[in-house]
């Protein structure tokens, strides 16, 4: 495998994609919604209303289920700053794994599905190029993008948390932590990676790039489930939880990619658009 025709197919799908609005807007808006938006609206509501707020009784069950130092620091904190502390590290943990996977997917419909469309397919699939080396610079062109914004996003984020938790907390800062750092840089990418792995698989097989869209969508459940098994306390994202989901996510990541590169083959390709 020669790395330069894989950065050539990166590029010219980077070329691409960059001038097409119908693909850089979800992929920008997205993230701006989760990290700042959302945060803000939720965040600013215990602390605008000061320690009379009482919140933190829809997140007992979950603070049931922290590791016991983390109970124990809880314990010394008022009402306003424990509602600001569960919302700020916990509550949003999950939406920080729908980024990468929402943005990667838009990407990665397009990746096929989209040159069908546009009728460049065939071009592509001309050139010298082996078929790993265009699997891997069409992942390639999803995954690095998907998370620049996971990581500005959540750059954005941090800085939403700490400006708040600054004045609550008598100047110290909820972000970065060691759970939220796994989390951003552990099984984001893990989980894009096996996101794009699949929706590129797809993509190849459907005809147009809402097809393949609608079809990858199906890969938010499990972080839906994830999403709702947090808020309702069942599974808590302590730094033990994360490890075992890099480690789950880097072996189906593995499988996805091997999968891909075997069943990826351009004649099959041609012959469906013949």
């Amino acid at each position: 495998m020669k790395m330069e025709n894989v950065i050539l197919v990166f590029m010219k799908d980077w070329r691409e994609i960059r001038r097409n609005w119908q693909i850089i807007l979800p992929v920008v808006t997205i993230p701006i919604v989760f990290s700042v938006f959302l945060p803000l609206v939720t965040l600013l509501i215990p602390y605008l209303a000061g320690t009379s707020m009482s919140a933190t009784q829809g997140f007992e069950s979950l603070i049931n289920n922290l590791p016991s130092q983390v109970q124990l620091e809880m314990a010394e904190m008022t009402e306003q700053q424990r509602t600001i502390y569960m919302i700020a590290l916990y509550f949003f943990a999950p939406f920080f794994l729908i980024i990468p996977l929402m943005a990667s997917s838009v990407l990665a419909s397009d990746s096929f599905a989209g040159e069908k469309e546009r009728k460049t397919i065939e071009a592509l699939l001309a050139t010298p190029i082996s078929d790993s080396e265009l699997f891997l610079g069409k992942t390639m062109v999803s995954f690095v993008p998907a998370m620049a914004v996971t990581t500005l996003a959540f750059a954005l984020y941090s800085v939403i948390v700490n400006a708040i938790s600054f004045s609550v907390f008598g100047g110290r800062m909820l972000l970065p932590n060691l759970v939220w750092l796994l989390l951003i840089f552990g099984v984001a990418p893990t989980i894009a990676l096996a996101g794009i792995g699949l929706t590129v698989i797809i993509s190849a097989r459907v005809k147009g790039a809402r097809e393949a869209q609608q079809i990858s969508a199906l890969l938010l459940i499990p972080i839906f489930i994830l999403l709702f098994g947090q808020a309702s306390g069942a599974v808590v994202l302590g730094p033990l939880v994360v490890m075992a989901l890099i480690g789950l996510f880097v072996v189906i990541d593995a499988l996805v990619i091997y999968l891909g590169v075997r069943l990826f083959h351009r004649e099959e390709i041609l012959s469906r658009l013949a």
